[in-house]
C-alpha cells in the first residue's frame, strides 16, 4: 500500500494499492478491488486523484506514440504521455498543444479528466474542444471509441469527468501549428482592478494567450495592481533569442512555510515596481510553464503543505466578485507569489463537469495555516457563491458539497456515467 499525496502536499491521504499496467491491449482487471482511480502524474493540488483503501492505476507506463502526421498536426498516444513529450516532439516540427495549463508535467488522460484551459480560453476554449476521439476502458471489460459521433454523451461526460467514467488508454487530438518556439509577449502594469479590466477588453481582442499577475496583498489605493502578459506565437524570424533552460530544484521541505506575510508583500512589491511596459521574445517555457524550471517547488511551503483556490465567477458579478475577493484575501494577511487572473470566453463547455465557463477566473496559493485558513476559504466561498460562480475541482481540497452541487448542476446527470467500479476521494466528499 502506498500514500500519494496530491501536489498541494496536504496531510497524506489513506493508503492505496498501485496497480501498473504496461500495455493498453493487454486485459487490465479493474473490477478487483473496487474503488479504482486512474493516476498521471499527480500534479492535481487535491484529492481529486487519491483514492484511500482502493487501487490507483498508474498509467505512466502507457506512454506510447501511437501516430503522428506532421503535415496535418493529428496526433494519437497513450494516455500517460506527458504534454511535456507532446511539446518536444511536435514543436520541432511546426506544432503546439492546442491548449496548455500552467504545467507540462500533466498527462494526456489527466488534461481530459480535468478539462484543463490555458491562457487562451477565449480563443481556443479547453483542451476538450481539441479531442478528435479516445478510448475509454470500463471495469467490464468493454472498450468504447467515443468522440463527438461515437458515443457522443459518453464523451461529453469523460471530458472534465474527473477519471470516473473509467480508464482512458489513448486520444486523438488536433495540434495547433506554429513557426517556432517562441513567443511574442507584451508586458504591461496596471495600478487598479479598473484598469485591468480596460487593458483585458482591449488585448483578448487582439491577443490569443492573456494573462494577469495579482498584488494579493496590496491594500487601499494600491489594491488590485498587477502585471499583464499578452502573448502570441511568434512569426518567421531570422534570429531567434538563444535560450536554454536552467533547472533548478528545492532540494528539502523547510521546517516553516517560506511563504509569509513578510516575504510575500517583499517580493510582490519588488515585482509590481520591476515590471515595465515592454513587447518582447520569449521561450514558451518562459511564458506557459515557468515553474517547470523548479523541481519541487511545492516544497517551498514547508512540511504542512498548501491549497490552491480557484474560482470563476460569471460576467455580471465577476467585477464586483473579484475586487471583494481580493479586498478579503488582502485583510487576511494571506495568500502567495502566485495570484492569477484572467477571464474566459464564451465557447462552451463540451464537458458535463469541466470548470471552465464564461467569466473572471482567479486562482490563489495559501500555505496551510490549519483554521485560519480554513475560515478565510468560508470567507471566499461565501463571495463565489453569492456571484453564482464554483471551484476548480482539479485544485481543490476542501470544496463543501454543497458549493459543488450549486457549481455543477449536471452533476446528477453525470452519475449516470459513472463505472462501478471507478471512486475517489474528492467524489466522496463532494456527493456523500
Amino acid at each position: 500500500m502506498n500514500r500519494w499525496p496530491g501536489w498541494g502536499r496536504l496531510p497524506a491521504p489513506g493508503p492505496a494499492r498501485v496497480l501498473r499496467p504496461e500495455l493498453r491491449s493487454a486485459p487490465i482487471d479493474l473490477a478487483g478491488a473496487a474503488p479504482v482511480l486512474a493516476f498521471g502524474r499527480g500534479r492535481s493540488y487535491g484529492d481529486v486523484c487519491q483514492n484511500s483503501g482502493g487501487v490507483l492505476v498508474d498509467t505512466s507506463g502507457l506512454d506510447r506514440w501511437m501516430d503522428f502526421d506532421p503535415h496535418s498536426g493529428v496526433l494519437r498516444c497513450e494516455a500517460g504521455v506527458r504534454l511535456r513529450d507532446i511539446l518536444q516532439l511536435a514543436v520541432p516540427r511546426g506544432w503546439f498543444l492546442p491548449v496548455t495549463p500552467g504545467t507540462r508535467e500533466v498527462t494526456v488522460g489527466g488534461a481530459i479528466a480535468n478539462d484543463v484551459h490555458g491562457k487562451n480560453h477565449h480563443d481556443a476554449g479547453s483542451f476538450g474542444h481539441h479531442l478528435r476521439c479516445f478510448e475509454l476502458l470500463r471495469s467490464s471489460g468493454e472498450r468504447m471509441l467515443c468522440s463527438p459521433r461515437h458515443n457522443p454523451a459518453w464523451f461529453a461526460a469523460t471530458i472534465g469527468g474527473l477519471g470516473l467514467t473509467g480508464l482512458l488508454t489513448w486520444a486523438e487530438l488536433q495540434l495547433a501549428p506554429v513557426c517556432n518556439d517562441f513567443m511574442l509577449v507584451h508586458t504591461r502594469r496596471f495600478r487598479s482592478l479598473e484598469e485591468f479590466w480596460e487593458i483585458n477588453d482591449a488585448c483578448m481582442a487582439q491577443w490569443p494567450y492573456t494573462v494577469a499577475w495579482v498584488d494579493c496583498v496590496a491594500r487601499g489605493a494600491a489594491q488590485g495592481r498587477g502585471v499583464y502578459m499578452a502573448a502570441r506565437h511568434a512569426p518567421p524570424q531570422e534570429r531567434l533569442p538563444p535560450w536554454r533552460e536552467r533547472r533548478r530544484s528545492m532540494p528539502l521541505v523547510p521546517p516553516l512555510s517560506l511563504v509569509n506575510a513578510v516575504s510575500l508583500r517583499a517580493f510582490n512589491t519588488l515585482y509590481w515596481h520591476r515590471s515595465r511596459t515592454q513587447d518582447e521574445l520569449l521561450h514558451y517555457v518562459a511564458y506557459f510553464h515557468p515553474l517547470d524550471s523548479i523541481a519541487h517547488w511545492n516544497r517551498i511551503y514547508g512540511p504542512r503543505g498548501f491549497y490552491q483556490y480557484q474560482c470563476v465567477v460569471p460576467p455580471p458579478s465577476m467585477r464586483e466578485a473579484v475586487a471583494e475577493l481580493l479586498r478579503r484575501i488582502a485583510r487576511s494577511g494571506q495568500g502567495s507569489f502566485l495570484a492569477v487572473l484572467k477571464t474566459f470566453g464564451e465557447r462552451p463547455s463540451l464537458g458535463m463537469l469541466s470548470f471552465p465557463r464564461p467569466g473572471a477566473t482567479l486562482a490563489l496559493d495559501f500555505p496551510n495555516r490549519g483554521q485560519a485558513t480554513t475560515r478565510l476559504f468560508e470567507d471566499l466561498d461565501a463571495v463565489v457563491r453569492q456571484a453564482g460562480g464554483a471551484l476548480y475541482p482539479a485544485k481543490d481540497a476542501r470544496m463543501p458539497a454543497a458549493m459543488f452541487a450549486a457549481g455543477y448542476p449536471q452533476a446528477q446527470r453525470f452519475e449516470g456515467y459513472l463505472d462501478p467500479a471507478f471512486g475517489s476521494d474528492f467524489w466522496r466528499r463532494v456527493r456523500a
